[in-house]
């Protein structure tokens, strides 16, 4: 019997029918772009795998409901819309897509800094509306080359980032659960410091970490106010490893220069006070938002289902 499939929403059909062709797959009809929990809930028992979405929950309830369950494969590196304490507990593997969003992510963090240090977007923002003031010394921006990158959290992206970071004449630092082999500080020319060191230090912070409970809301208002006054925040990771609130209040009194936010602590939601900011630049949650991405994160995520079931290799996030 071939293993059922449960594809929570309705992009890449053509990819999923290539790579999962010798599975039974469901998938959302044309023209309704994905399933709502409730419809799932009460047939979710008669599937072997699940394709998730970021943002359709897998939990408690739903694990239980899926009693024929053997793996989740999630279209995100993140997985905080999954209990993967739970599914653990539950013999659940639960797999992610973390190589086909390593690049683009950098990318977008870089663009970011780029964008604030040299003030991009603020120039662009002045220039059509009329408002810009020409002159040799208006518009100044900062230097890139020989200030100090801070990386809260070392792993694929951070190091994507730091690559980055040294073609532009970037000093690299970081804090990371584990530090880094010798080789690997090398390679990076990165040195490791304390997190408030990291914060109090850093021209630019960069935070690459998962959210976890320990890294919820790990730059408050206390670590705000530990960094310099021109220096600036990016954060490409998830939103709430910053308090938006403090973030806000920093940003009007001029505690830290600016910010570069690609994901945002209400998700969608951005709150007016953030958008009416003028030393901000802001992106929604773009860092994987390339054709080409997307279309690898799909053959990826299908790719962990595929070899669950015929030996291979799983990005996986739980370990049974």
């Amino acid at each position: 019997m071939k293993p059922k499939v449960l594809i929570t929403y309705n992009i890449y059909r053509e990819v999923y029918s290539e790579v999962l062709k010798d599975f039974d797959i469901t998938m959302p009809a044309e023209g309704i772009e994905t399933f709502k929990y409730e419809d799932v809930l009460p047939v979710v028992d008669s599937f072997d795998a699940i394709l998730s979405m970021w943002n359709f929950p897998i939990d408690k309830q739903l694990l239980d409901a899926a009693k024929n369950l053997k793996i989740v494969s999630n279209y995100a590196v993140g997985y905080d819309n999954i209990d993967v304490v739970y599914a653990t507990r539950r013999g659940v593997t639960v797999a992610n897509t973390p190589d086909p969003v390593t690049d683009p992510t950098a990318d977008i963090a870089m663009g970011l800094i780029l964008s604030l240090m040299r003030r991009i977007t603020d120039c662009d923002k002045m220039l059509r509306a009329k408002e810009l003031k020409w002159g040799i010394m208006n518009n100044l921006g900062s230097s890139l080359s020989g200030k100090q990158l801070g990386i809260l959290g070392m792993g694929r992206i951070g190091k994507a980032l730091a690559r980055r970071a040294l073609a532009c004449g970037m000093n690299i630092a970081y804090c990371n659960r584990n530090r880094l082999s010798a080789i690997d500080e090398k390679l990076y020319n990165a040195k490791y410091m304390p997190l408030d060191e990291l914060i109090a230090t850093s021209d630019v912070l960069s935070l690459n970490a998962p959210l976890t409970s320990e890294t919820y809301h790990i730059i408050d208002a206390q670590r705000l106010s530990m960094m310099k006054s021109d220096a600036f925040l990016i954060n490409t990771a998830r939103g709430p490893l910053v308090d938006e609130k403090a973030l806000i209040e920093a940003l009007r009194n001029n505690t830290i220069k600016g910010a570069g936010l690609d994901v945002f602590e209400t998700g969608d939601n951005v709150c007016d006070e953030l958008l009416a900011l003028s030393n901000t630049v802001l992106v929604p949650h773009i860092g994987t938002q390339t054709v080409e991405v997307r279309k690898e994160m799909a053959e990826y995520a299908a790719t962990n289902i595929l070899n669950y079931f015929n030996g291979g290799k799983v990005a996986r996030v739980n370990k049974l």
